[in-house]
């Protein structure tokens, strides 16, 4: 009888042919039907949408695309469940074609993200979907269903299911924790990738292989959990991704990039064909927008992003949770539409206060949005005794950074303005008092 070892793609991990090589230094296995899958129209298109956006506006080097990075988690995939299918438990309840489907949804998980998807979907705007739940279309719709269906034997809605729906049961929610959870596939690669890309070491600086190899199910056999050789590891991917987010998601100019083209699209949403627009690549979104945008706000906005030159807001204020507390509370957790509102009210401000004319496009603010980060919550198990403990529990750097609100010491409020006003903000007696003037006008 066949196991999960015995899957193609997992035998491939030992053999040194048929192989792709991605950073760093990486070989992906590349069986004949993974070419079927990654040679279709949709996923090469993966290749012309960088992971990072807007991020290489400030590391120039984060050109990556969705295509390394779906590779790199597909490979994850595979050393995943080749350790655990050493974990009695996981043997017995996951079998192998279950193992498969994991193995195509892990490298059709980003399918449906489209250029600089994540921004527009901290819009939370009627009309946008879910990049989930845009993928679906794409799964049940075109060449990749008649690869799954002809290839893999796998249902197309089986792979809609794992990637898309919540879970009831013990088997889909121990598989759907390995795409999306604590110390997922996903994650794994992403920190090390946009790590090694933008030029840092932070997202780097965790034992990858020590933590693959301490995988082992967790107490109530849905979900993944660590063993205690592995708590140190753990530990050391927690606080990479803290810096990460810190120092690369949410560094001040990338908020600020990330701020311009949020209120270019909130500006030109409905004179675009969301559909149609957020199945184009990179290149092709980029030249819709500006070409819908024209010579208006929205065109000045994106002219400072894509035009020839680089023309970035300006911080004019800046708070976070402890160090202006009330300042924070009162512009966080709010909806876009009322971002805007308080941007164009202190913009009026702004022109009461220097008698000159302050556009409404020409003040964002950048506010943490309404979803949260997932907190971090993994059990380690501990062999010798039996038991499973939550990380946070014996770990004082993870309750630290898990427990805490991890949104608010890396998200910061921050309120920019067009370049060409930077030289008048010596003139404002008190900037706080004016965002909290626009703030009390903006109910």
């Amino acid at each position: 009888m066949s196991g999960i070892g015995d899957i193609p793609e997992i035998q491939g991990l030992h053999r040194r042919q048929h192989l792709i090589r991605i950073p760093q230094e990486c070989d992906v296995p590349i069986t004949p039907r993974v070419r079927q899958l990654i040679d279709t129209a949709e996923f090469r298109r993966l290749g012309r949408i960088s992971q990072l956006g807007l991020v290489a506006l400030v590391y120039p080097a984060a050109h990556h695309t969705r295509f390394e990075h779906s590779l790199g988690v597909y490979r994850l995939a595979l050393l995943y469940l080749q350790q655990l299918a050493q974990d009695e438990r996981f043997a017995e309840l996951i079998l192998p074609r279950d193992a498969e489907r994991l193995i195509a949804a892990a490298l059709l998980h980003d399918l449906g993200h489209w250029p600089f998807c994540h921004p527009i979907e901290d819009l939370s705007l009627a009309g946008v979907p879910q990049h989930e739940l845009f993928a679906n279309s794409l799964l049940l719709e075109s060449a990749i269903a008649d690869a799954l269906r002809d290839d893999w034997g796998i249902a197309p809605r089986d792979i809609v299911s794992l990637l898309s729906e919540k879970p009831q049961d013990a088997k889909p929610r121990l598989l759907a924790s390995l795409l999306s959870g604590p110390i997922d596939i996903d994650k794994m690669d992403y920190l090390v990738r946009d790590s090694l890309h933008a030029g840092v070491p932070y997202g780097r600086n965790f034992d990858q292989q020590r933590l693959i190899g301490s995988l082992c199910v967790n107490a109530a056999g849905d979900g993944l959990a660590i063993t205690d050789k592995g708590r140190t590891a753990a530990e050391m991917m927690v606080f990479a991704r803290y810096v990460m987010f810190s120092e690369v998601y949410w560094h001040h100019a990338v908020r600020s990039a990330t701020a311009m083209l949020q209120r270019a699209f909130f500006l030109l949403r409905e004179e675009l064909e969301l559909d149609t627009l957020f199945r184009q690549t990179e290149a092709d979104m980029i030249a819709t927008m500006r070409r819908a945008a024209g010579d208006g706000p929205a065109g000045e906005l994106l002219n400072g992003l894509f035009g020839p030159e680089r023309r970035l807001y300006k911080r004019f204020a800046q708070y976070s949770a402890f160090e202006v507390p009330d300042q924070y509370a009162g512009l966080t957790r709010r909806p876009y539409s009322w971002l805007v509102v308080c941007a164009e009210n202190l913009a009026a401000l702004l022109q009461r206060e220097w008698g000159q004319e302050v556009h409404a496009h020409e003040v964002l603010l950048d506010a943490p949005p309404l979803q949260r980060e997932v907190q971090f919550d993994v059990e380690i198990h501990f062999p010798k005794t039996g038991g499973f403990y939550p990380l946070p529990d014996v770990s004082p750097v993870v309750r630290t950074l898990a427990r805490e609100q991890f949104d608010d010491y890396v998200k910061r409020v921050r309120v920019f303005v067009h370049p060409r006003l930077q030289s008048q903000l010596g003139r404002v007696r008190d900037r706080d008092a004016l965002v909290r003037e626009a703030a009390a006008m903006s109910g």
